[in-house]
């Protein structure tokens, strides 16, 4: 009987993630325990020490020497000693050295060649000296959108042939906690249909300063009850955070009472806020796929986009695009949705069937398509 297919996948990166490369793994790796296939064996491989999240730089700095550890040491050793024949790694990284087994790393976006004053510098060098020479070791690199791949190829020089892009799905909402409409949305002031809603963490490059003054020009002149909800946690370094500019432009705004931050949400009180939106907005002037959106399309939701990046490419026909520099488009683009019924069903209609083109079991099945192709 023929050895099956073992591939090893690192899921220390659960302990770190909050945002989408959390979903991405949390996701596949539903999906690929769920597979019936005595061909393929799975191993999901974790620190069996705490991880630190804190901000203190010296730990913060020792914690980046445990990372590397465990990627250029631990895991490898782990892998060979489950005679591995994939290690897969979502966040970048995988181990320099080969012990029998071929490596795949995902590379999400290239966010960190494209704005590097975002990051921090030990960070970036680790980045430079040990993710893109494992990668180019490697036998394939995935990632999420033919834009990545372009901005990916341009910034690294992998080559093009080693990056296979395979589209990403919705998360998937845990409501079994879910909590009655009236309640959540009262602690919010809201009520259903009368909000725009956002979900992201307030990084930089989400350009929500640009979503609140495009809001305030609709508010100075109609939709007196309407409210902006910016869904989200702060992020924690303050090389990423957009914080304070969001917190200013609503104080210059002077709409305290009207645009509601969430802070960090569970997944039962983020589903209640998409099913109980009236439209949902992604100015962002940068990203690697736009996980939101297909979670706007699960809620039937007319969404609006930026026209940049990898957006028009996820939404195809069923978004409403905007320039995201120009803060006039943005509002008058929003109008368009906000007075227009037949607007807003052609969006919702058009959303569910480009949903269709996107599910974690279909990336799940590439992805093992991708696997036995390596070896």
């Amino acid at each position: 009987m023929a050895k099956p297919l073992t591939i090893v996948v690192d899921v220390r990166d659960l302990r770190v993630a909050k945002t989408g490369t959390k979903t991405y793994l949390e996701e596949l790796c539903k999906e690929f325990k769920s597979i019936d296939d005595t061909n393929i064996r799975f191993h999901f491989l974790d620190t069996s020490i705490p991880v630190y999240t804190g901000n203190i730089k010296v730990f913060k700095l020792i914690e980046h020497c445990r990372y590397q550890l465990w990627k250029q040491l631990v895991l490898p050793l782990k892998a060979f000693f489950k005679s591995a024949d994939i290690v897969f790694c979502t966040d970048n990284f995988v181990p320099l050295i080969h012990l029998g087994y071929k490596t795949i790393p995902v590379f999400h976006d290239a966010f960190f060649f494209e704005k590097p004053e975002n990051y921090g510098k030990i960070w970036l060098w680790l980045y430079k000296k040990t993710a893109i020479p494992a990668a180019k070791k490697s036998v394939f690199i995935i990632t999420p959108t033919a834009w990545s791949k372009k901005q990916i190829n341009h910034y690294t020089h992998l080559p093009n042939d080693k990056l296979i892009v395979i589209p990403e799905g919705p998360k998937t909402l845990n409501t079994s906690t879910d909590n009655d409409n009236g309640q959540l949305l009262q602690s919010f002031s809201l009520k259903p249909g009368n909000y725009i809603l956002h979900v992201g963490s307030m990084f930089k490059r989400k350009n929500i300063p640009s979503l609140i003054y495009a809001f305030s020009q609709i508010k100075k002149n109609e939709h007196p009850e309407l409210k902006l909800v910016l869904a989200g946690p702060t992020p924690s370094t303050n090389f990423e955070s957009d914080y304070n500019l969001i917190t200013n432009a609503i104080a210059e705004t002077n709409l305290q009472s009207e645009i509601i931050l969430t802070g960090y949400l569970t997944d039962a009180a983020l589903n209640q806020l998409y099913k109980n939106a009236l439209i949902y907005v992604f100015p962002s002037i940068n990203e690697g796929f736009g996980i939101p959106v297909l979670e706007a399309f699960s809620h039937n939701l007319p969404v609006l986009v930026a026209n940049n990046t990898c957006l028009p490419e996820i939404g195809g026909d069923a978004v409403l695009q905007f320039d995201p520099y120009d803060v006039d488009d943005i509002s008058t683009k929003i109008k368009m949705v906000l007075n227009d019924d037949e607007l807003r069903k052609d969006l919702i209609i058009n959303g569910t069937q480009r949903l269709k083109l996107f599910s974690w079991h279909s990336t799940a099945l590439q992805l093992i398509e991708i696997f036995k192709k390596a070896v």
